[in-house]
């Protein structure tokens, strides 16, 4: 077994890289066909990588011609889609409620207090090292940011924080990262600047490669000269506008300590999209809360939950799989597969109901939101990168259990293709058949009851709009004084613009990311704008 030197706990950091790789494992660090070099394998990896769109427009299309062929079976089909729909809408509305409730009595609980109640563990050797991936972000944001870490409640004599800047930012970059370096610098145990340059061999500009340039710098720099274990250091991944709740890493120490398996596990907290949500159009905070209540819905269920966005996992994990990939889009659902393939299925994500929070889509016009809403809903959308990916790794990696495979690939797989054309086929199939259909079908009783059938049950699914009211006004931060207490009804009406949007902002955004990668039209990373209405130069 040939194996490149690496990590081992008794001979840390024994190459620059600190990569602990073996060489049957160079899948892991594939993210496209053109990556491989067996011929056979880039047919295999291109033939997975079609896949997503082709099932996708496979299914578009099928609905089309069955509409015209079959409209009878068809027209069957939409009411038990529909039903469906309704169910799963009452489903999730039930798992939203409890995740909030949990996050609710989480924000209550004195974190410190269990930790220091926990015996046989010393949590005051646990390290966190936070690395901040910052590109044009204006500085009010970064501060607010680091504001925020200062207010935590666990000790910043614990605390390695980078400032990964992107040299490619220039000027501007470099002088807010003097400002917050002379601001917060003597805050915390470490504090580390880094500047990612451009154009590195096998790296894209994203925050991938940049975060884990940061993360690699802290490794020589401080965590190995100073021998702190990477079991002992919990590695968190967040955006330049993160701001963490003041007791998340108390919170989060605590979950590391007693989980079973702390090394094999990564955890996911709670995304708000809410520090700007004043100043969001209603769009804007339609798919903020929607995020949110997402991920807070995919809480409840640990066993299908991925990495996104912000999150947290050990050091030791990270170092083991060489660090994050520096050539993906969609870094922080990857690295949970690279982290799961590595350890042969023994990897999980455990849930923190706890919350942190970032910015919702503003920009500087009504138009310049509404691209900005789409392109990063097509980024999240490229997330789809994952299917071809952790399913050649199941194909090399023969040491995960089927169910596991199954389990997380079905559940993967079906959410990609719900996001991109659930909302069309909801809208298509209420009325198609009664177009396509022929005159015999129309002069039939299904024909005449299917508009009245699907609308009803549509309609009854709507009720869970008050759900949706009644949770992202109770995750509102507090109103500026600027707005009236109007704000507040424009704050519960905009929930209606969700029909209209559904095909336009989901699953278009969606299909067109899937379409790219069925093309081999990759797409590169996309940074949202960071823009603040009251910060002057935006």
């Amino acid at each position: 077994m040939v194996r490149t030197l690496g990590f081992h706990p008794n001979n840390r950091g024994s190459t620059p890289r600190g990569v602990a790789i073996f060489m049957e494992d160079y899948y892991l660090k594939v993210n496209k066909a053109s990556d491989l070099k067996d011929k056979k394998e880039r047919i295999i990896f291109r033939t997975l990588e079609i896949l997503p769109g082709f099932l996708s427009w496979a299914i578009l299309f099928l609905v089309v011609i069955l509409s015209w062929q079959k409209p009878i079976l068809v027209a069957i089909f939409v009411i038990f889609f529909v039903i469906f729909w309704l169910f799963r809408t009452i489903y999730f509305s039930f798992h939203l409620r409890a995740g909030y409730q949990k996050m609710k009595e989480h924000e209550n609980i004195d974190w410190l207090e269990k930790l220091n109640q926990l015996k046989n563990r010393n949590w005051k050797d646990i390290h966190h090292l936070i690395v901040l991936p910052m590109y044009k972000e204006p500085l009010e944001i970064i501060r607010e940011t680091f504001k925020a870490l200062e207010n935590t409640d666990y000790p910043k004599d614990k605390m390695i924080i980078v400032l990964a800047c992107e040299e490619r930012a220039g000027g501007q970059a470099k002088e807010i990262a003097k400002i917050i370096e002379k601001e917060f610098a003597n805050k915390f145990f470490k504090f580390l600047v880094t500047f990612h340059p451009p154009d590195l061999p096998g790296e894209i500009a994203a925050k991938s490669s940049n975060e884990t340039f940061g993360a690699k710098k802290a490794k020589g720099l401080i965590i190995d000269p100073l021998k702190i274990p990477y079991q002992n250091i919990i590695f968190s991944s967040f955006d330049a506008d993160t701001k963490v709740f003041p007791k998340y890493f108390s919170c989060l120490t605590f979950h590391y300590l007693t989980s079973k398996n702390p090394t094999r596990t990564s955890f996911q907290p709670i995304p708000l999209f809410i520090n700007n949500i004043w100043q969001a159009l209603g769009i804007s905070r339609v798919f903020s809360f929607s995020s949110t209540f997402w991920h807070t819905i995919n809480q409840q269920r640990p066993e299908k939950l991925i990495t996104f966005s912000s999150h947290s996992m050990s050091f030791l994990a990270l170092v083991d799989t060489g660090f994050k990939q520096t050539n993906v889009v969609s870094d922080d659902s990857r690295i949970f597969w690279q982290c799961f393939l590595k350890y042969d299925g023994d990897y999980k994500v455990q849930p923190i109901f706890y919350p942190v929070s970032m910015d919702a889509n503003v920009s500087r016009s009504f138009f310049r939101t509404l691209i900005n809403i789409y392109k990063q809903q097509r980024r999240w959308a490229y997330g789809i990168g994952d299917i071809p990916y952790f399913l050649f790794g199941f194909l090399k990696n023969k040491k995960i259990p089927i169910s596991k495979k199954f389990s997380l690939g079905f559940e993967l797989i079906e959410g990609h293709l719900s996001w991109a054309i659930a909302s069309i086929l909801i809208f298509l199939l209420g009325w198609l058949p009664l177009v396509l259909g022929g005159e015999e079908f129309k002069q039939s009783l299904i024909s005449y009851n299917l508009p009245l059938i699907t609308r009803n049950i549509l309609t009854l699914a709507m009720i869970g709009l008050i759900g949706s009211i009644y949770f992202s006004l109770n995750l509102l931060p507090p109103k500026p004084p600027e707005y009236g207490r109007l704000k507040y009804l424009f704050f519960a009406f905009q929930w209606f613009l969700i029909p209209l949007t559904m095909i336009f902002f989901v699953s278009l955004p969606a299909l067109d990311a899937q379409t790219r990668l069925m093309l081999g039209k990759y797409m590169g990373f996309w940074p949202t704008e960071k823009f603040r209405r009251n910060f002057e130069g935006g």
